[in-house]
């Protein structure tokens, strides 16, 4: 036989093989035309020659944990929860992190670093599944725009943390008598009847955002302080990523490890508090009904990929700016597991905090003492800094600082993701051009959620525009990675990369478990769907056409480009077009092209022993093959 090597440079690619024929199946066990075609340097694309990397590898951790440890673990989880019955929500968010986050997170690791690609771009080792990448980037737009509103709350906190006193910690006359004193409460038997609500409640909806009751009259006009805040947020994001990941990579240092600081600092308060203990055990307590309810396990699905950012992009975009062979594996590992304790530390101070105000209001009910939603951690936390003895506004400063420094680690990275497949598509432009358009775009889209109806947008567009469509997307993406690109084939790359074996966890994650347990929590949520609401009332009609119409958008990018795809291929019948669509890309691999001839050895060797198999294992091979390899 010819070396191999000499074969593929003076053939241009990989020697054609014989297939052998399962017994009885009539499927071939080899299939050299999914294989990659060996590439010179002068055909890669421009973008794949001039790809950063970052840093340092410690630097991509601290991206990473900037991004996943951020506000989906502080801000959104702990409303969440109380939305979902508190401990009735913990077990759920468990099992679902360990069979659905895990696995898609290292999985994403795995495909961005072994391709050197972006959200969009990654999909070429199955064209036909395109879609999936534009419809997590749209979905990313939404998450950025309202994320980005989130962190112009917690500056207007900030800045008002400088005042003698705590504007939130006490009660004004006009909020009447139904308001307790964040800072020195007494205990209102009977309060609750009479709708009590604590001063940071009422500071929140009445002050800071001139909450209305209902969008029957419209969302109003946008809070001119709140506008300024926007800016200054998006104006750092662009300031931190306007160089890619050199400076972006620099600044994760501080949005990672700053947060725990606080974080540790409230938590001593919390749990020192009167009533925080009742709180803190509603949360760890499961009630075991509620593991009935799909929309419960809806909601832990949805919380993983927001806790998580996964199935979003942002996770590959990330992985992509690596050197090949970095350990990724390590890494998922690490961050996921850090990510487990943010969430979990989060939620121990905010049910803290709950149970303290259950116990100020004379209420055993925890669920009842503030209303669930996006505004919750702008109640408790403010409650529980407002009660300290000592220096308040520097605890309130530090929290805020905090809380905005985790608003720009999840920001930068959706950016930064978006902003990659854009200097993807188009090589020529300046990045800070980029940067800065988006910037602009984003601040003026942002400017509907810091409306007094921008909190009933924000509830609507996480539905309609990222929870939903997310798992959707989520769906596809497992199918064209577990089924059509093949686990035994990613667990092939990663032993490449890694050199490592890839456990049955998760090969049979990626195959069956994770894509079955999201589409039967994705058809039963759609069975027993009702009418979106915020605080009780149901959005008019106008508002509910106007979210499925984004659902509609960004779910229709799966059919479009997959359509796209098939009217790329040459003519022939459907069947060949989908089969040609289907297979990965002529330079799919390695950015490095020594690697990429390497890699299609390899990858050759492999089918070799395979073959040497066949008549030992002919019988059952499809599916388990192409699970276990």
């Amino acid at each position: 036989m010819k070396d191999l090597k000499t074969e593929i440079l003076v053939s241009g690619g990989l020697p054609k093989l014989e297939t052998s024929r399962c017994a009885g199946s009539g499927e071939a066990l080899l299939k050299p035309s999914l294989l990659p075609m060996a590439l010179e340097s002068s055909e890669l694309s421009p973008d794949r020659k001039a790809r950063d990397n970052w840093g340092s590898s410690l630097e991509f951790l601290m991206s990473c944990i900037a991004l996943s440890v951020g506000l989906g673990n502080v801000w959104r989880f702990p409303f969440t929860a109380l939305e979902n019955g508190g401990g009735a929500f913990l077990i759920p968010y468990l099992v679902v992190l360990f069979v659905v986050g895990k696995p898609i997170y290292y999985m994403e690791m795995l495909l961005g670093q072994f391709s050197s690609r972006g959200i969009v771009q990654v999909f070429d080792f199955a064209p036909l599944m395109r879609g999936v990448g534009y419809a997590q980037l749209l979905a990313l737009g939404v998450l950025a725009t309202y994320y980005a509103s989130v962190m112009a709350l917690t500056l207007r906190y900030f800045f008002d943390s400088f005042a003698s006193e705590l504007p939130w910690s006490f009660c004004r006359e006009e909020w009447g008598d139904g308001c307790v004193s964040a800072s020195g409460g007494q205990p209102l038997q009977g309060q609750l009847s009479r709708n009590f609500s604590s001063s940071t409640q009422l500071y929140l909806q009445r002050i800071v955002l001139n909450e209305t009751d209902s969008l029957e009259k419209g969302i109003g006009y946008p809070s001119g302080s709140l506008a300024l805040m926007l800016g200054i947020s998006w104006l750092t994001v662009t300031l931190i990523i306007i160089r890619g990941v050199k400076s972006s990579g620099k600044a994760a240092y501080v949005l990672a490890l700053f947060p725990y600081v606080v974080m540790f600092i409230l938590l001593v308060r919390a749990l020192t508090l009167p009533g925080a203990y009742d709180g803190v055990m509603y949360f760890l307590t499961p009630q075991w009904e509620k593991l009935l309810e799909p929309q419960v396990w809806y909601n832990a699905v949805t919380q993983v990929f927001f806790s998580l950012a996964v199935c979003f992009g942002v996770i590959i975009m990330y992985s992509s700016y690596n050197r090949f062979g970095h350990n990724v594996y390590r890494d998922a590992n690490i961050v996921t597991t850090l990510d487990t304790f943010t969430s979990l530390l989060s939620g121990v101070i905010i049910f803290g905090i709950l149970g303290n105000l259950a116990h100020e209001s004379g209420t055993k009910d925890i669920a009842s003492v503030v209303k669930a939603g996006p505004g919750l951690a702008f109640i408790s936390y403010p409650d529980a800094i407002a009660k300290f003895k000592m220096f308040p506004q520097v605890f309130s400063l530090l929290f805020f600082a905090m809380l905005f420094m985790l608003g720009v680690g999840s920001n930068v990275g959706m950016v930064s993701c978006i902003m990659t497949v854009l200097k993807d598509q188009f090589v020529n432009v300046k990045l800070w051009i980029i940067v800065v358009s988006l910037s602009v775009i984003g601040f003026l889209v942002g400017l509907i959620y810091i409306t007094p109806g921008g909190q009933h947008i924000i509830t609507l567009m996480d539905f309609h525009g990222v929870t939903f469509v997310s798992l959707v997307s989520a769906i596809f993406e497992l199918i064209a990675v577990g089924w059509i690109y093949g686990t035994k084939r990613l667990c092939q790359d990663a032993e490449y990369m890694l050199n490592i074996k890839t456990s049955n966890y998760y090969r049979i994650c990626w195959s069956i478990v994770t894509p079955l347990v999201m589409l039967v929590i994705l058809v039963y949520s759609l069975l027993t769907m009702r009418p979106l609401s915020y605080n009780g009332q149901e959005f008019p009609l106008v508002y509910r056409v106007v979210g499925w119409c984004v659902s509609g958008c960004i779910i229709g990018q799966l059919f479009y480009w997959a359509g796209y795809a098939n009217f790329k291929q040459p003519k022939g019948s459907l069947k060949s077009r989908i089969n040609n669509s289907i297979k990965p890309h002529s330079d799919w691999g390695p950015s490095d092209p020594k690697k990429l001839m390497d890699y299609q050895m390899f990858l050759r060797n492999k089918d070799e022993e395979n073959s040497k198999n066949v008549n030992r294992r002919c019988v059952c091979y499809t599916a388990g093959d192409r699970i276990f390899g």
